[in-house]
């Protein structure tokens, strides 16, 4: 069973940037398409970017031109860098992956997640 352990949140005031990593870590498996959600109080989990085995990406409406997402193959990491911070992301960002193993059906992972908190 692969892990995904996300890190990098914390707090930031308003108009600032953070940069969210999701590490990958197990035996031998790939990771598919990776995924960035997010679920902020008293709302539903929202998908906020998704990047794709090569290399595509996509970005809801609320994040596009602010955040980025990424990926490093090698390091088995995915990462969100996100600018211009509004205290409406403020939000737990969860990654989330669809992994490959041997002797195992293609299936999805989700990490424990991390707290990014902007103010105004």
């Amino acid at each position: 069973q692969v892990q995904l352990v996300e890190s990098g949140g914390g707090l930031v005031q308003a108009g600032g940037s953070l940069r969210l990593s999701c590490a990958a870590s197990g035996s031998i498996f790939r990771l598919r398409a990776i995924r960035w959600y997010r679920q902020a109080p008293g709302k539903q989990r929202a998908l906020v970017a998704t990047i794709a085995s090569g290399g595509s990406t996509n970005y809801a409406d609320s994040v596009k031109g602010r955040f980025t997402i990424s990926r490093d193959n090698a390091k088995n990491t995915a990462y969100l860098q996100m600018s211009s911070l509004k205290p409406e992301d403020t939000a737990v960002y969860q990654c989330n992956a669809d992994i490959t193993e041997p002797g195992v059906y293609q299936y999805n992972q989700w990490g424990q997640g991390t707290q990014v908190t902007v103010s105004s």
